[in-house]
């Protein structure tokens, strides 16, 4: 009975915060938890990082490889990204392969990538129609305690401006490896999700776990340097046309703040 009641007791506290502009964790609705990052770390991939927003903690590798293009796409490269929902990170995730919430993940930190054109696909191919460069952006959650989508897609762009590219020129449609130090990957944006939640009436960004299993409704939105609208994924729940507008706003003004930890 006490497992049930706990819940409700906090979820009702979390809810009375939020209506007179506080957290339960004494943060402001504004306000993220400490965001640590962490580059090169994993010394095999092409890129790494690793984003910590409180006790949220996430890694994120980048390989690029050859591979064939989309076929709506011949004359463009290939971003594949991957979620795990490590085990040891949560009693609730379990082995096995992705399931829907893993798909979910990779899903939003694709949109966001994808659509804010931070790579410069037109770059990465190698042979129109047959070959591609492919950047394989793989994300594993190592510590849930909400917020996963802006911790991924933190870590992502992360990873990706610490990945650096083999020397290579390009021959009859096929790449010829050289000997030489590697150069960065040509970012041309820098899309951060923010994600705000909804509760007491109120709205929040960053919420916790705690938060999460509270509140009435979830939104995740992506912007890029210039404050320029990429994707937007609503959770569970409901907001008003009022609320989305509100949240865009509140997502312009903390996007730079994120965009400053990249730095």
């Amino acid at each position: 009975m006490s497992i049930n009641v706990i819940p409700q007791i906090t979820r009702e506290r979390i809810l009375e915060l939020a209506g007179k502009g506080r957290r339960i964790d004494g943060r402001f609705l504004y306000q993220y938890r400490p965001i640590r990052i962490e580059r090169g770390l994993i010394k095999k991939a092409d890129g790494s990082a690793q984003v910590s927003i409180g006790s949220t903690k996430v890694l994120v590798g980048v390989k690029i490889e050859t591979g064939e293009p989309f076929p709506d796409t011949p004359d463009q490269g290939v971003l594949m990204v991957n979620a795990e929902l490590v085990p040891l990170a949560s009693p609730v995730f379990e082995p096995g392969p992705p399931n829907e919430d893993a798909l979910e993940l990779a899903r939003v930190v694709d949109r966001g990538l994808r659509e804010s054109k931070c790579l410069r696909f037109e770059d990465l191919c190698i042979n129109p129609g047959r070959k591609v460069f492919v950047v394989f952006v793989d994300i594993y959650v190592l510590d849930y305690d909400g917020n996963l989508f802006d911790a991924s897609a933190l870590a992502s762009i992360a990873a990706l401006m610490d990945t650096k590219m083999k020397p290579h020129r390009i021959e009859a449609g096929e790449v010829l490896w050289l000997e030489g130090e590697p150069s960065p990957l040509n970012l041309q944006h820098y899309p951060v999700s923010i994600t705000i939640a909804k509760a007491g009436g109120a709205l929040f960004v960053d919420p916790s776990l705690e938060e999460e299993q509270s509140v009435d409704a979830l939104l995740t939105i992506t912007m890029d340097e210039q404050n320029r609208l990429c994707a937007i994924q609503k959770g569970p729940g409901s907001f008003t046309s009022e609320e989305v507008f509100k949240s865009v706003q509140i997502a312009k003004e903390v996007s730079n703040y994120l965009r400053e930890s990249l730095k």
